[in-house]
């Protein structure tokens, strides 16, 4: 079996297997994330992803073109900063089987290459272990931890920073 993968911007028209496989991954998800698990909040999600600040993809596995996971890019700002924010998540059945590493892999060249930004970084709560090994696998180096960063499921959880700038060593997996 290939464990090839692609990605492409999400799209209204994935707006049913997205949300099958969102409703069949909430055990994955929690506590980490939360996927659109309905019509509604699809549509929320995919309203927000205008091309350039905020940027949704659906990674798909190459052989079958299953919908696999989602990977955004968001809160892009370029100038000087130029720098952009990562949030992703596999779907239940397709988790570490290399499909995400390969999405992330194709989502960092867009960001480096197209974008043309100097860096990516994704936050993660610690105990997070397969996201941490996602961003590991990547290159990402660890920089910080940042005490109640982000409020998910209700709670403000505690994240680590990490990230990967252009140019940098990086293990050569992005380039």
């Amino acid at each position: 079996m290939s464990h090839a993968a692609t990605i492409r911007p999400v799209r209204l028209e994935d707006e049913q297997e997205f949300v099958s496989a969102a409703r069949r991954s909430r055990k994955l998800h929690r506590p980490w994330t939360s996927a659109p698990c309905d019509k509604a909040s699809f549509r929320r999600y995919v309203a927000r992803f205008d091309g350039r600040h905020h940027i949704g993809f659906v990674v798909l596995q190459a052989r079958t073109g299953a919908i696999v996971g989602a990977i955004n890019l968001t809160n892009i700002v370029y100038g000087g900063f130029c720098s952009g924010y990562l949030g992703y998540f596999a779907f239940a059945d397709h988790q570490r089987q290399g499909f995400m590493k390969r999405g992330m892999v194709l989502v960092i060249r867009h960001a480096f290459q197209k974008l043309r930004l100097h860096r990516v970084e994704a936050n993660i709560q610690p105990a997070n272990l397969a996201s941490l090994a996602l961003v590991r696998s990547c290159g990402f180096h660890k920089e910080g931890f940042s005490p109640g960063y982000l409020k998910i499921g209700g709670r403000w959880r505690d994240h680590e920073r990490w990230a990967l700038i252009r140019g940098r060593p990086a293990g050569g997996v992005w380039r």
